[in-house]
């Protein structure tokens, strides 16, 4: 299995629940961090995109998979205002649950594609005209993009306030 998976799945993972997990302040450090590992990420790990085919269509998959996932993620932290307006959340087991279970399903499917059923797979991508490069761009999207929709998640749900009126809740500037 490639190290770069095992440490992009690792950076994600710690700093996502690190972040998330129990209650924590919304704040601005705390909506940017995620999104500055996933551009980092980003630059690190992807490589030319598919421009056509059925490799473009993989890439795409891997972005759209990961958004639904970060919003269902999202969906499982509880958004809270105090008096002031202020957001916070909650993240329990099951929040982590659906993370722990999406990283080890990605590195199976790694590991499986490189010991396990490597002949089938290579046979597939050769019929479809996948390169390798976008596979692996499909694989990083999909972390990242789970990320991000996590995130864009949280950052609406808590501008919502509890009136539900937009932008009732302030992003203090505390470091949770």
């Amino acid at each position: 299995m490639p190290t770069s998976a095992l440490i992009l799945s690792a950076v994600i993972l710690v700093g996502v629940l690190a972040s998330d997990l129990g209650r924590r302040a919304v704040t601005r450090s705390r909506l940017r961090r995620p999104l500055l590992i996933a551009g980092i990420a980003g630059s690190m790990y992807l490589s030319a995109f598919a421009t056509k085919g059925d490799g473009l269509a993989v890439e795409l998959a891997g972005a759209a998979a990961g958004a639904v996932l970060g919003l269902i993620a999202g969906s499982l932290m509880r958004v809270e205002h105090d008096g002031d307006g202020q957001a916070f959340t909650r993240a329990g087991a099951s929040y982590v649950l659906i993370w722990v279970a999406v990283v080890a399903t990605r590195l199976a499917f790694i590991y499986g594609s490189e010991h396990v059923f490597s002949a089938s797979l290579g046979s597939w991508m050769v019929a479809h005209h996948v390169t390798t490069a976008a596979l692996t761009n499909g694989l990083v999207l999909m972390a990242l993009a789970m990320t991000v929709a996590r995130t864009l998640s949280l950052i609406a749900r808590a501008r919502l306030g509890e009136s539900g009126g937009i932008g009732q809740a302030t992003f203090g500037q505390s470091n949770v």
